[in-house]
C-alpha cells in the first residue's frame, strides 16, 4: 500500500484488500491514517464507512490509538494530545521527530483529529452522494466497499484531483449480493485476471496503478470449489487464523450460519447480476438501435408528430429536453432537443418549442426535481391535461408512479424485442444510458433518477410511454417533421 515509485509517488493510486470477516482490515486501515497524518505530512485524510454508527466506531478506534500515543495536555481536557510526529526542520529541511500537539473534535458532523502544527487532519464521515464534495484530500479511505455505489464515487473520488500525490483505499469482505457491490465488481474485473468477464469486458490489461489483492477462494457462491466443511479451506483464506480466529470459531460459525459461511468466512463472492443498464439494454443492442443516418442530420427520417419530454437530473446540475415521436413506417425516435446546465432556461424554451413545433403533448413529472418546473410551466401556458384520458394536443401529461415502471418496460421492449426505437447516437443519452442502475417502484422496475447522468434516458422513457399509450389528438402535420436543426446540445 505504501510502496513508491522512482519519482516518489504512490506506485498504488488505488489500493484494494478483500478479506472475510474480523481479520484485521481495520488495523491496516489504522495504520496507514496514523502514518500518513503523524509522518508522510499528509494534510487531510478522508475515511468513509456506510453508515453513520459505523464511521463513529472507526472514529472512537482511532481515538483511543491516539491517546495511547500520546500524553494528556491537561488533566481536565481530553480532547488535546502531545503525540509524537514526524516534523520539518525550518533551517535544514530535514525531517526530525517532535512532540505535536493533536486536537480531538468530537463535535457532531464534524468527527476528526487535527494537528495544531500543521493543520493535517482525518475527518470520518458516512458516505452520500454529496458527502466529500469540496474536499480536497490526499488519501480516501473506502471502509465497507460492498456498500459503495457509483454516486458516491463519484463524490469523492475528483476530491483528489488537485492533490500532488494522492491514493484511493479500498477494504471489503465480498458484495452482499450479486446485484450489489457495484464498484467492487468493477474493481474486481480490473485487478483480478481471473474474475468472470464477459465479451463487453474485453481481454483482462494490467492496471498499473491498482493495488489488489483477494485473499477469498476462487469461483463463486453457485459454483463453490472447496470442501467447506475443511477447516483448512478457512485457514488457507483467513490471516487472521491463530491470532485473533481460532478453529472453535471457524467450527462454530459452520455449524451456525451455513449458507453465509462461505461469503462469511470463506471470502467467496456471489455471482454478479448486472443490475445496471448494462446488463438490460447492452451496449450492441443500444449501438445497433442507432439511426443509419444519425451521421447526417439532413437525411433522417423525422416523425410528423413528436412528444417533448422535459427532465431535471438528480442534483439539479443539468436539464435536459427529449423529442420522441412515431415515423411513417412505425418505428419511433428519439432525440434530444436540448441538454444544458441549470434549471432556470427550461420552461421558456419549452414554451419556445411548444409554440414554434405544436407538439403532441408535453410531459414531465410532478415530483422530484423536474416537480419544481411545473408552476413556471403553467405561467407559460403548458398545464396537466383536464381530461388525462383524453388530453389535447400540447397539454401536460404527467406519469404516475405505476406508470413510470410501465414506461421502463415498454422502453425496454422497444430497443431489446421490438427493436422499434431508434436513436442518433447522441452523447447525453448514451452516457444515461451506460451510467444509470435500475430500482423497484410498484411492483416493477423503474431506472434509478438518483445518478446525475440518468435525465435524458429517463426523458427517452417517459416519451415512448407517451407515445406508446397515451390517446393521441387528431393528426396534424409538425414543424418538427421537417426541422433538421432542432438539436441543440
Amino acid at each position: 500500500m505504501l510502496a513508491v515509485r522512482d519519482d516518489g509517488k504512490w506506485a498504488c493510486y488505488e489500493y484494494c484488500e478483500w478479506v472475510s470477516r474480523q481479520n484485521g482490515k481495520g488495523g491496516i486501515l489504522e495504520a496507514r491514517a496514523l502514518t500518513g497524518f503523524l509522518l508522510l505530512g499528509e494534510q487531510l485524510i478522508l475515511w468513509s464507512a456506510h453508515l453513520y454508527k459505523t464511521a463513529m466506531e472507526l472514529f472512537r478506534r482511532v481515538k483511543a490509538l491516539i491517546r495511547a500515543l500520546g500524553t494528556k495536555v491537561k488533566p481536565t481536557d481530553d480532547n488535546l494530545w502531545l503525540v509524537p510526529a514526524v516534523v520539518t526542520d525550518e533551517v535544514t529541511g530535514a525531517p526530525r521527530e517532535e512532540k505535536v500537539l493533536v486536537k480531538i473534535s468530537n463535535t457532531n458532523g464534524d468527527e476528526g483529529f487535527e494537528r495544531l502544527d500543521t493543520g493535517a487532519r482525518i475527518l470520518f464521515i458516512a458516505r452520500s452522494a454529496g458527502g466529500g464534495r469540496g474536499m480536497s484530500g490526499d488519501v480516501n479511505i473506502i471502509d465497507e466497499t460492498f456498500a459503495y455505489t457509483r454516486e458516491q464515487h463519484s463524490a469523492l473520488l475528483y476530491t483528489l484531483s488537485a492533490r500532488p500525490n494522492p491514493q484511493f483505499i479500498y477494504t471489503s469482505s465480498p458484495p452482499l449480493k450479486g446485484d450489489t457491490g457495484e464498484i467492487m465488481y468493477d474493481l474486481r474485473r480490473r485487478g483480478d485476471p481471473t474474475a468472470p468477464r464477459t465479451d463487453e469486458d474485453g481481454p483482462w490489461e494490467q492496471d498499473p496503478s491498482l493495488g489488489y489483492r483477494d485473499w477469498g477462494h476462487a469461483g463463486d457462491l453457485e459454483d463453490i470449489r472447496v470442501d467447506i466443511d475443511d477447516p483448512a479451506a478457512a485457514v488457507e483464506v483467513n490471516p487472521a487464523y491463530g491470532i485473533r480466529i481460532s478453529l472453535e470459531t471457524i467450527q462454530r460459525e459452520l455449524r451456525s450460519d451455513r449458507a453465509g459461511y462461505p461469503r462469511e468466512r470463506l471470502g467467496i463472492w456471489p455471482r454478479e447480476i448486472r443490475s445496471q443498464s448494462g446488463g438490460v439494454i447492452s451496449a450492441e443492442q443500444w449501438r445497433n438501435q442507432r439511426d443509419l443516418n444519425a451521421g447526417n442530420p439532413q437525411a433522417v427520417v423525422r416523425p410528423r408528430d413528436a412528444v417533448f419530454v422535459i427532465e431535471v437530473n438528480s442534483t439539479r446540475t443539468h436539464t435536459t429536453i427529449v423529442a420522441v415521436g412515431r415515423r411513417p413506417d412505425g418505428t419511433l425516435l428519439v432525440s434530444i432537443v436540448d441538454h444544458r446546465p441549470g434549471t432556470k432556461w427550461a420552461p421558456a424554451r419549452m414554451a419556445e418549442l411548444k409554440r414554434q413545433y405544436d407538439p403532441l403533448f408535453i410531459v414531465a413529472q410532478d415530483k422530484g426535481p423536474t416537480g419544481t418546473l411545473l408552476p413556471e410551466l403553467a405561467e407559460l401556458g403548458i398545464k396537466p391535461a383536464e381530461d388525462r384520458e383524453c388530453p389535447r394536443r400540447g397539454d401536460l401529461v404527467v406519469p404516475w408512479a405505476a406508470e413510470v415502471a410501465i414506461a421502463y418496460g415498454l422502453f425496454l421492449d422497444a430497443v431489446v424485442d421490438q427493436r422499434i426505437l431508434f436513436h442518433l447516437d447522441e452523447a447525453p443519452l448514451n452516457l444515461a444510458l451506460a451510467a444509470t442502475d435500475t430500482r423497484s417502484l410498484s411492483g416493477g422496475t423503474a431506472w434509478d433518477y438518483h445518478d446525475p447522468a440518468s435525465a435524458p434516458l429517463l426523458a427517452a422513457t417517459f416519451g415512448t410511454w407517451a407515445v406508446l399509450t397515451v390517446k393521441v389528438p387528431p393528426p396534424k402535420r409538425s414543424a418538427y417533421e421537417d426541422d433538421n436543426e432542432l438539436m441543440v446540445v
